[in-house]
Formats: C-alpha cells, sequence, structure tokens
C-alpha cells in the first residue's frame, strides 16, 4: 500500500501541475497578463502538494510500526508479560510478528495468535489511513492553489522559496546526521574508556579483544592497544599508494597531455569502469589471483610468505585506487588555463616541459586533493583487506606478513553477540573514532594545501 500512496501523490500532483498551467493559459488567452509564467503555477501546484504531502507519508512510515507494537503489546492479556525483562517483551513481540507473517514454530499460546492476527489488522487499517488521508490532504491543497491562480500572484517566487526551503532541509539534513554519527561515536567509546584506560588503548602493542561476556565462557582477559590495528592499516594503504600513486598520476598526465584523441576515448572510459568495480570483486582477485602468485614467486625465490599478506592486499587496492587519482589529476590539468600551456609553448618550451614546470605546478591543488581522497579510501576499505589480508593483528610492517586493519577489527568486534555492555563490543566504538578522526585530519589537510596553492595559481 506504500506505493501505491506514492504512485496516488505523484498523480494527483502532475494533476495539479496541469490545471494550474491551464488556468493559467486561459488566464493569458484572455488578454491578462500575469505576473509568472503559466509553467511557474503548474510548478507551484505540483511542488506545493507533493513536498508536504511526501513528508507526511515518511513521518507515517517511520511511526506506524512502533505505534502498532504498542497498541498490540497494551492488548495483551493481563500477566502475559509478568517476569520479563525488556528483553523477554521483544523476544515476544518479535514472536508476535513472526506468527503474523505465517512464520509458526512450535504450537504457540491463543493469546499470542489473537496479538498476530490484531498485528496484521491493524496494519491493514493504518494502510487505509495512510490512502484517504494522502488523497484527503492532496485534494485540499489542490483546490487551495487552484484558487491563488490569478494575474498578481508571484508563482514564481512561491516555487522558488519551495525549492529554497528543500535545499536548506536537505542541507540540515546532512549536517543533523553527521553530528549523529559524531554524538553515538564518541559517546560509545567514552563507554569504553570507562573500562579500558585510555593510554592502554593508544599505547598498547598488544590486541586481543577476545573476552569472556557471559560467566559461564573461557577467555583470555583481553588487550586492546591498537597500535598494532593502525600499524597494519598504515602498511596496507601505504602499500596501495606506492602503487597508485605514481600509475595514476603518470596516466592522468599521458592522456592529457600526450595520447592522441582515439587513444583517450578509450582509455579513460576503462579507467573510469575500475572505479566502479565492486570491492568484493577486488577481493576475489587479491586471494584467488595474487596470493597465489605472491606465494609462488616467494617459494622459486626462497622467501618466506604468509598465505594472507599486506602485499597482496595493498596492491589489489592500489590497483582500485587508480581511477580515482588519475580522475581527479586529469580534471586538475584541464583546469589549467589554456593561456599557460600556450604561453609556455610559444617561449619554445617543450611538451615535456611545459607539463612538468607548467600544467604540473599549477595542478597541485587538485592533484593532492585526489590523492588525498584516495588516502581516505584505502584508510577506510574493508572488504579487501577481510579476504586478503587477514584478521591477525600483528605489530610489523613487513608487507610479506599477515596483517589486519582497523575497519577489519571492527566488523570482526560487531559480529555475534552486540551487546553493548563490554569492552570487546565498545571497541568497535573507539577504533571507529579514531578512524573518524584520521580521516578528518586528513580532509583538514587537504583542504589547506588546495587553499595555500590556488592562492598563487589563480
Amino acid at each position: 500500500m506504500t506505493l501505491t500512496a506514492f504512485l496516488i501523490l505523484l498523480v494527483l500532483a502532475v494533476t495539479g501541475y496541469v490545471m494550474n498551467r491551464r488556468a493559467a493559459s486561459a488566464l493569458t488567452a484572455d488578454g491578462t497578463r500575469l505576473h509568472s509564467l503559466t509553467h511557474f503555477h503548474g510548478l507551484y501546484a505540483l511542488l506545493t502538494v507533493l513536498v508536504p504531502v511526501f513528508v507526511l507519508i515518511c513521518l507515517f512510515l517511520i511511526l506506524e510500526t512502533p505505534i502498532i507494537n504498542a497498541m498490540v503489546m497494551a492488548g495483551l492479556p493481563d500477566g502475559a508479560l509478568d517476569g520479563l525483562d525488556t528483553g523477554g517483551q521483544q523476544l515476544v513481540l518479535a514472536e508476535i510478528r513472526s506468527i503474523s507473517r505465517g512464520r509458526v514454530f512450535g504450537t504457540p499460546e491463543d493469546w499470542k495468535l489473537a496479538a498476530a492476527d490484531r498485528l496484521v489488522a491493524l496494519y491493514g487499517w493504518f494502510d487505509i489511513l495512510l490512502i484517504v488521508t494522502v488523497i484527503a490532504l492532496s485534494l485540499a491543497i489542490l483546490l487551495f492553489t487552484r484558487r491563488r491562480v490569478a494575474a498578481e500572484f508571484r508563482a514564481r517566487q512561491a516555487s522558488e522559496k519551495i525549492v529554497t526551503g528543500l535545499m536548506v532541509a536537505c542541507s540540515l539534513i546532512a549536517i543533523l546526521t553527521t553530528i549523529g554519527i559524531v554524538f553515538a561515536l564518541v559517546f560509545e567509546a567514552w563507554r569504553f574508556f570507562q573500562m579500558v584506560p585510555l593510554t592502554d588503548f593508544l599505547f598498547g602493542a598488544n590486541w586481543e579483544p577476545q573476552i569472556p561476556i557471559r560467566e559461564d565462557q573461557i577467555a583470555a582477559e583481553g588487550a586492546f592497544g591498537w597500535l598494532p590495528v593502525i600499524l597494519g592499516t598504515i602498511v596496507i594503504s601505504f602499500v596501495a599508494l606506492f602503487i597508485a600513486t605514481p600509475i595514476g598520476l603518470l596516466s592522468a598526465i599521458y592522456l592529457n597531455e600526450f595520447a592522441p584523441h582515439r587513444i583517450r576515448a578509450i582509455v579513460k572510459p576503462v579507467l573510469e569502469i575500475l572505479a566502479g568495480v565492486p570491492t568484493v570483486v577486488y577481493g576475489f582477485f587479491a586471494i584467488l589471483v595474487v596470493a597465489p602468485a605472491l606465494r609462488g614467486a616467494g617459494a622459486e625465490l626462497g622467501v618466506p610468505i604468509s598465505p594472507n599478506t599486506a602485499l597482496a592486499a595493498g596492491g589489489v587496492m592500489g590497483i582500485m585506487l587508480i581511477p580515482f587519482i588519475s580522475s581527479f589529476a586529469d580534471d586538475a590539468l584541464t583546469a589549467v588555463p589554456r593561456s599557460l600551456r600556450d604561453g609556455s609553448l610559444a617561449l619554445g618550451a617543450t611538451r615535456g616541459e611545459t607539463m612538468l614546470k607548467v600544467l604540473f605546478p599549477a595542478a597541485i591543488p587538485g592533484i593532492v586533493g585526489g590523492v588525498l581522497l584516495a588516502v581516505s579510501r584505502a584508510i577506510g576499505e574493508t572488504m579487501i583487506v577481510v579476504m586478503a589480508a587477514g584478521l591477525m593483528a600483528k605489530l610489523t610492517i613487513n608487507p610479506l606478513d599477515s596483517v589486519t586493519t582497523v575497519t577489519v577489527q571492527i566488523v570482526t568486534l560487531l559480529i555475534g553477540d552486540t551487546a553493548f555492555d563490554n569492552p570487546k563490543t565498545l571497541a568497535a566504538f573507539a577504533l571507529g573514532l579514531m578512524l573518524f578522526i584520521i580521516t578528518l585530519g586528513i580532509n583538514v589537510l587537504a583542504l589547506r594545501i588546495v587553499r595555500k596553492y590556488r592562492e598563487i595559481y589563480d
């Protein structure tokens, strides 16, 4: 029924556009001079119907499930929830919802079957309520907008105000989302640091987060020193950038200045395709092709190489990062004013000298921005490292050894029992906070470099 509600909204909004535009055209045909063009009258009707009703549908969908759940739980017979804590009540609700979908395990009590029937009935009534509300509100807004069609009505300004409001709302959503992410990371990380000293986390050389979660479990006491984790992240990122940066920059220079048009038309789209390949595909390539090739080469040379190595993960990650660096560098070189290139050539410089001494220095802001974006992408990559580098945290800078990264440990810690009352689970938020701070610092550095050099070459 949700899709039906959206379709009804779209049809009524388009109807309002056509109706108001025809009304405005009729006034124009009678010789009346309108303040705004006819299509602005139609656009005003479309936006006035579409925006508030769309927001209403979204709010309805957000609040529907919690309200229905509360009504179902409130309608349970007396004593059904006696002695149950919040977790037990949630299990009862989950069983009722499962029964309502037709998944019945064992022989549930009669009151659970009745609650499931009531749940289905409530969803049906709420769907009908949504459709009726959408139709009624849309028709009321259509009537209101139709009456506003007049010669003096400023439809263009009214439409622009709605669009401006939408852009402001989207900006606020982005800002509030960022604030929410930061708040969640800081809050959970603070809980972690109340259990584990900050100094042990920042300067500890051992990462063993396996601790007993229940009293009947046997496990180590746990160690939460993040140095092996961040060092593994740095090693893999360094390998990736060592491969991606020169190849990306050289390919951008060749395609921008030296490649014939036909070659550029073929090679550049191929490089762009690499950016769209899913990271899991790169991970398969790393474990099925690159890692066995490295082990074979190591066996021939007598060099011991681990089955999962930082070199394999970093090398494949470098291939993934080539399009980012190449694309940013090519765009930066293209953005250099043509007069600089022509002036250098007119003074007798070769194309190579022009590239190295004029174009490349002038394009430094865009190039640095692309490289630092690739650094952030390398630090935040997960799938390739999970599949090719391993899970064991080791304090080593040997790229032939098995290492792990911050993102891999976050994934590992949040798999399985995710009760947020023990340092094992909360350690993921501490790692996430540190990763956020590192990437934020890289982005700030990129902005400072771009602004500094842009003032010189603009």
